[in-house]
């Protein structure tokens, strides 16, 4: 019997999360609920949510905040709800660690929507595939990538990513030694066209490097900065 996914609901409005829990339990996922940031960090770090619906403005500690605390402890999805669309505040929702966002006010269907795509390629739900199946895996040295598992191994070692993280690794990975803007990788990792602010990219390469370098400081390193330009995954010779 297939699992059931658990989706953590964190909004300070009953209203919402009535609404969320409606839309979800009609999918067949299991939701819990927080009200506040400090209900919900706790939660979060002590439980194995599939994905968090995290709103921005809460009370006590905000949704950037626990989505920064949870980013240094656990790699569970998060789905930032904000109710301020503006650039700024969505490049912030990215770099405190959120693979991705809705706009209130929001469509419960679309809220679904992204909850599942996020799911599908989610790390979270690594090993759906059967041992037998025919992997697609990418092989570097002291890196490989198994697409199919959604699995990073460093040294043999495997490293816990976000789904935006593992995204953004992958997509270097598939075309290594070529150089990607910052707006090329915003464009085709994030899928969301940015104007002025790109710092978004930046730091999800600086954690991404930082966990690499946790096990090989080689592998970190392949991930290269080409100044002026943008990032790339370079092979060593």
């Amino acid at each position: 019997m297939e699992r059931q996914a658990r989706v953590l609901v964190v909004d300070d409005e009953e209203r919402i999360r009535r609404l969320l829990r409606m839309y979800l339990e009609r999918e067949n996922f299991v939701i819990e609920e927080a009200e506040d940031g400090e209900n919900a960090l706790e939660m979060a770090v002590v439980n194995d949510y599939d994905v968090i619906l995290l709103d921005l403005m809460l009370p006590g500690i905000d949704g950037i905040e626990v989505c920064q605390q949870l980013r240094e402890q656990k790699a569970t999805p998060v789905i930032m709800l904000t109710a301020k669309g503006e650039e700024a505040n969505r490049v912030q929702g990215f770099e405190s660690g959120a693979d991705d966002y809705v706009v209130k006010p929001f469509s419960p269907r679309e809220v679904v929507y992204r909850v599942k795509a996020l799911l599908r390629r989610s790390s979270a739900t690594a090993f759906l595939t059967t041992p037998n199946s025919a992997h697609n895996v990418l092989v570097f040295p002291e890196l490989s990538i198994d697409h199919d598992a959604h699995r990073v191994l460093v040294n043999g070692e495997e490293v816990s990513l976000t789904p935006k993280e593992y995204e953004l690794l992958y997509y270097l990975a598939r075309n290594p030694d070529r150089v990607f803007s910052r707006e090329d990788l915003l464009k085709d990792v994030w899928h969301y066209e940015f104007f002025g602010d790109l710092r978004t990219v930046d730091t999800h390469i600086k954690r991404l490097r930082e966990k690499l370098n946790k096990i090989s400081a080689v592998a970190a390193n392949m991930i290269a900065t080409v100044w002026g330009i943008g990032y790339k995954l370079e092979v060593p010779k």
